[in-house]
């Protein structure tokens, strides 16, 4: 695949994007979900070498594949990788499925209801690192907790400041704001961030397109306006800490948006499982997943 396939792929395929880029913070809580305990390893090396052996496992699995997953989200140790031989990218692109980079340092701490993203230092060197392994873009997370004006204000004009650098280096930006599901504000921050996030987009200049990473709004169909902007590629959804079914049923009430899941993909699968059975628990998941992207519900007038 080339730039133009992958665009042609995440722009109009029936699918979803599966994000597996948990980094260092998260990497002991995604372990224990696989069922490995914190202590089973000594060192951040062997860590993330477990944490890379399941991402491969997933990868390297019968069901994995781009008849039903169109892209993944990769953490940077996992793109500086390899998986089968290969570099983790040229592995993902070969089963058909298209390569992104989360590129985010973590969050800063809280401030006007929002967490800003921390600065991304080297970030020059690493989009050059993965234009070069023929990873087509990249992931970038700030959170939303509060219906705060000035706070989803100032993460909207960050976001598009980093699109802007990742755009130029000839990679494609998911811009991922995510709004909390338990916030006590949740249906106003949502509708702040629409309206930012409209008014951004309107004022990009020349003819570039960017992907948004969206919490499944409160109110479904709320999000309509971006998914038919025509600076948008595509429209992805994050679990946002619901579990899967809960997530496929909202998903499915919003038309255009498809998922990018981790938490809800990876729920049911276990280090303790043979092939079979891990195949097996990893295809259940992308088949719900899967259909919940594509097959929308009809909504009441």
């Amino acid at each position: 695949m080339d730039k133009a396939d992958m665009t042609q792929r995440i722009a109009q395929g029936d699918g979803f994007i599966a994000a597996l880029d948990q980094s260092g913070g998260s990497t002991p809580k995604a372990l224990k979900g696989y069922g490995i305990e914190e202590g089973a390893w000594d060192g951040d090396e062997a860590m993330f070498g477990l944490i890379h052996d399941m991402r491969a496992r997933i990868i390297t699995a019968p069901s994995f594949s781009g008849d039903k997953v169109l892209g993944a989200i990769l953490f940077e140790r996992t793109m500086d990788g390899e998986v089968a031989g290969k570099p983790t990218p040229v592995a993902l692109i070969e089963r058909g499925v298209v390569p992104f980079i989360k590129i985010d340092k973590g969050l800063e701490a809280e401030a006007d209801g929002v967490q800003l993203m921390k600065p991304i230092d080297g970030l020059d060197a690493l989009l050059a690192r993965a234009r070069g392994l023929g990873v087509f873009g990249t992931k970038e997370r700030s959170v939303v907790n509060l219906a705060n004006p000035a706070g989803v204000a100032a993460v909207v004009a960050q976001q598009f400041e980093v699109a802007a650098e990742v755009l130029a280096a000839g990679l494609v930006p998911i811009i991922e704001p995510e709004v909390n599901i338990k916030s006590p504000e949740r249906g106003a921050a949502d509708r702040l961030l629409k309206a930012e996030l409209l008014k951004a987009l309107d004022a990009m200049p020349g003819d570039d397109r960017v992907m948004l990473k969206l919490s499944i709004p409160e109110e479904a169909g709320l999000f309509d306006e971006l998914v038919d902007h025509p600076r948008v590629l595509r429209v992805v959804a994050l679990s946002g800490g619901f579990a899967r079914p809960q997530a496929c049923a909202e998903l499915a009430k919003n038309r255009g948006m498809i998922a990018s899941f981790s938490r809800a993909l990876l729920e049911d699968l276990r280090h303790q499982m043979s092939d079979a059975e891990f195949d097996a628990a990893l295809g259940e998941a992308i088949d719900e997943i899967h259909a919940a992207s594509v097959k929308k519900v009809a909504l009441a007038a």
